[in-house]
């Protein structure tokens, strides 16, 4: 029997999901873009896409830019709004704890002369408001902050974040990833403050190479793919039907039942968090308090074991678990977010993400304990020796 807990990497694709992108893929499968028959109901197929979407967000469809993922959504939030708004300032700020398609655009800001301030997080890998509140300057364009974190689980107060910063500049652009958020809580980005929202598909049951950039009517970004002409001009590139379709239909999925689904997955997690409590030399990573931690996700670490052992081990168990964030499991770098937090180094080393959906069952976060309590004094034994 195998034990999936790693959904923040990527999710089953749902039956739904399957099923819209069949028809796409079997019969919708002309080019959107062409005039015929064939190209008007892809077309027609990607405009509802975009309408279940938008709905979801409760915004405009035109405001949404249709994009491979959260990564790409990412890097045009970020790149786009810096290089179109320069004329107002150069001074971008984003958090110690962002995922590396943020952090890297960042540092690509800097080698093109921008001021990149980078803000500290606390124990529980938080922003203080009043950090944030001063970084903010008249120069400040961008200010890009996490919704969720990928590793941690940690909730940023994002609305508060956002008035904050538009309270010190009315003009600033702020940015969030939502990709671990969407699907998990109701975002609403007008009510937040929010200009542009990033979302991947595969993160709640839609399939990979698919995501969507929410942006603001009136929010200027330079699109970073040039060509056709398609989505306004904005991301140039003949349009991902099966992909859109598919990421509708599970979005419409999760959000119809979403008080249920993220109440199966709190449950999975104090499932979790009370068994390891039972366990020794055990510590829980991020925020423990419910307001400030994701449903989904638990980030601990079991020292006297290395992380890739113990992931290795439960694997043996049929128990799928990750290191650390799956954008970066092939690099030699530590975490720059459990870095962040100001973890030893053998608190970072042993740290393992468990992570959930609402096909998730506390019988299988039993099991999953079981076999924790089990391996994990073995394996500290073995390590010693």
């Amino acid at each position: 029997m195998e034990i999936y807990l790693d959904n923040s990497a990527t999710t089953k694709c749902s039956p739904a999901a399957i099923k819209a992108m069949k028809q796409a893929l079997e019969e919708d499968f002309g080019n959107p873009s062409s005039m015929h028959l064939k190209g008007v109901e892809a077309e027609r197929s990607l405009k509802k896409a975009k309408e279940t979407l938008a709905k979801t967000l409760k915004v405009q469809p035109k405001e949404l830019i249709l994009t491979s993922g959260g990564t790409e959504s990412n890097n045009t939030a970020i790149l786009g709004a810096a290089l179109a708004n320069r004329r107002a300032g150069n001074r971008v700020l984003t958090t110690a704890v962002e995922h590396s398609s943020v952090a890297q655009p960042m540092k690509y800001l800097e080698e093109l002369g921008f001021e990149v301030e980078v803000l500290p997080v606390n124990h529980e890998g938080l922003v203080s408001p009043e950090v944030l509140k001063e970084a903010v300057t008249k120069d400040t364009i961008l200010v890009s902050m996490m919704y969720v974190n990928n590793e941690i689980g940690t909730v940023q107060p994002i609305a508060e974040a956002a008035a904050l910063a538009k309270e010190k500049n009315p003009d600033v652009i702020f940015h969030t990833d939502a990709v671990q958020a969407y699907a998990k809580y109701r975002i609403f980005p007008k009510r937040l403050g929010v200009d542009l929202l990033s979302v991947s598909s595969h993160k709640f049951h839609g399939p990979k190479g698919a995501g969507f950039l929410y942006k603001r009517e009136k929010v200027k970004i330079k699109p970073l793919l040039l060509g056709g002409g398609q989505q306004d001009g904005m991301r140039s590139g003949t349009d991902n039907v099966p992909g859109a379709v598919g990421m509708a239909a599970a979005a419409q999925e999760c959000y119809g039942d979403l008080e249920n689904q993220v109440l199966r997955m709190r449950t999975c997690r104090q499932r979790l968090l009370d068994g390891l409590a039972c366990m020794e030399h055990v510590k829980i990573n991020g925020s423990t308090e419910e307001q400030f931690a994701a449903p989904h996700i638990v980030n601990a670490s079991f020292p006297g074991v290395r992380s890739e052992v113990l992931l290795h081990a439960l694997e043996e168990r049929g128990i799928f678990v990750s290191a650390g964030s799956a954008c970066s499991s092939n690099k030699k770098a530590g975490s720059a977010t459990l870095q962040a937090l100001g973890l030893s180094k053998e608190e970072r080393e042993s740290a393992i993400r468990f992570s959930f959906c609402t096909d998730t069952t506390t019988e299988e976060i039993g099991q999953a304990i079981a076999v924790l309590q089990e391996i994990v004094p073995f394996l500290r034994k073995y390590s010693r020796k």
